[in-house]
């Protein structure tokens, strides 16, 4: 698959229904130049979700019986967002996990929400059971063609904004972002996966060779909590000998709490892992290695101005 193409016609079809969302400088201790972020936490619905949502649902027909998708939450909020726009019907299944936050989210825009016991692959059991009942669409939160692609968009956007890094580090759930981002990058960039020590799908792949079932918990578990990589994430990653680091949940909160500290953006602890892994040491960069962060998500429970 050419996903150089495919995600430069996405980034064409979602403009417009997507946010451009900020880029800046941040000054780390220890480090030689300033990190490069990119705030993606202010796309619509908190998340870069909204790109993978609008590009699937752009491309290609909508039945009668509409969307329907399984959710941590950011994926769901993200599928009921682009639904409402451009007018379908959506059912979103959700995980106890996911959290007031979401689950109010989700609610707010107008979805049929089903929330259900257990972690996102019950959510997802019970979406492929309403898909089959109903011929309903299924937008799958990471690993689809369109869904990556969608992903994608979010590096595509960066270069265009002047991103200068010789590293980006990405963090890790089901493997849709890093994949879009691996599949746009293509190998010009060096790319580091960062994922929860809790929530391990990528660095557990990539050591046993092809992607397995971990268990998952931990502070980031409602956006970074699939069991099971992506199979397209997978492969990218394998072919591309992307690096993997994982951080601890202590090291993630710290990275939220520097955050708001130090640049007064509030994030989900998803949305700080990546730093984490500079904070924390997981990741050191060359002397002179230019380092850049992709902040990806921030609905963070409990929501203070709710």
């Amino acid at each position: 698959m050419d996903w150089v193409q495919n995600i430069e016609a996405a980034g064409n079809r979602i403009a417009g229904h997507v946010r451009r969302t900020p880029v800046g400088l941040l000054d780390l201790p220890g480090l030689a130049h300033p990190i490069e972020v990119k705030w993606e936490q202010m796309q619509h619905t908190g998340s870069f979700k909204a790109r993978g949502a609008f590009n699937t649902l752009l491309n290609g027909p909508v039945p009668r019986a509409g969307l329907v998708a399984a959710s941590g939450g950011n994926h769901g909020a993200a599928v009921a967002h682009a639904a409402r726009s451009l007018g379908h019907d959506a059912r979103i299944y959700v995980p106890e996990i996911a959290g007031p936050t979401k689950i109010s989210l989700i609610r707010d825009l107008g979805a049929d929400l089903v929330v259900v016991p257990g972690a996102y692959a019950e959510a997802a059991e019970r979406a492929a059971e309403w898909q089959k009942a109903t011929g309903a669409a299924q937008i799958h939160a990471y690993d689809a063609p369109d869904t990556v692609a969608g992903q994608g968009t979010c590096l595509r956007e960066w270069e265009d904004q002047g991103l200068q890094a010789d590293t980006v580090l990405i963090a890790v759930g089901g493997g849709g972002l890093i994949g879009g981002a691996i599949g746009w990058l293509a190998g010009r960039r060096k790319v580091v996966a960062v994922e929860p020590a809790n929530a391990p799908t990528l660095n557990t792949a990539l050591a046993k060779g092809a992607p397995a079932p971990v268990e998952v918990s931990g502070v980031a578990a409602n956006a970074l909590g699939a069991k099971q990589i992506g199979q397209i994430c997978f492969d990218l990653a394998q072919a591309q000998g992307i690096e993997s680091v994982l951080v601890k949940d202590r090291d993630i909160t710290a990275a939220q709490h520097w955050l708001w500290k130090s640049a007064r953006q509030l994030v989900e602890p998803a949305g700080a892992a990546a730093l984490a892994a500079l904070m924390s040491g997981a990741y050191t960069p060359a002397p002179d290695e230019r380092v850049a962060v992709l902040v990806c998500g921030g609905n963070i429970a409990p929501d203070p101005l709710a």
